[in-house]
């Protein structure tokens, strides 16, 4: 599983940047991008989005 990001649900506010422990998500045209290679499969980015718009797959 890896986290996967809603485009149309993400609000660009960062939480998930500054939860992200191996450095996987970055924000790009003020949305978040997660590096699949980098994730862990923590979840602490799911659990973090203010608006639901992470989720695993």
């Amino acid at each position: 599983m890896v986290a996967v990001v809603d485009p149309d649900e993400c609000v660009g506010c960062e939480v998930c940047v500054d939860e992200c422990e191996s450095g996987a998500i970055s924000m790009k045209d003020d949305i978040a991008v997660i590096d699949e290679s980098k994730c862990n499969e923590c979840e602490s980015c799911v659990d973090a989005c203010p608006s639901e718009a992470i989720s695993m797959k």
